[in-house]
């Protein structure tokens, strides 16, 4: 799994329950981590590789969020 793939994972741990998936691929692109073209690959591929689903982290999603998040702490 690529830093993005984890960024994003971790993005949508931590959003807010009005934001949409979208939402938070726009605020990542704004800050020019990745292009809207390649969050949304990204997104489709997190979505294919099971960790969302309907909007919300899977379980499996969930779990690889919070190692990203005690990564990024340490």
């Amino acid at each position: 799994m690529d830093i993005n793939e984890k960024i994003l994972l971790l993005a949508i741990l931590k959003k807010k329950d009005d934001e949409t998936l979208m939402d938070i691929v726009v605020t990542l692109e704004n800050t020019q981590l990745f292009s809207l073209k390649e969050g949304k690959k990204l997104l489709k591929k997190l979505k294919t590789e099971e960790y969302i689903t309907d909007g919300l982290l899977t379980l499996k999603g969930n779990l690889i969020a919070k190692e990203v998040e005690a990564e990024f702490k340490i």
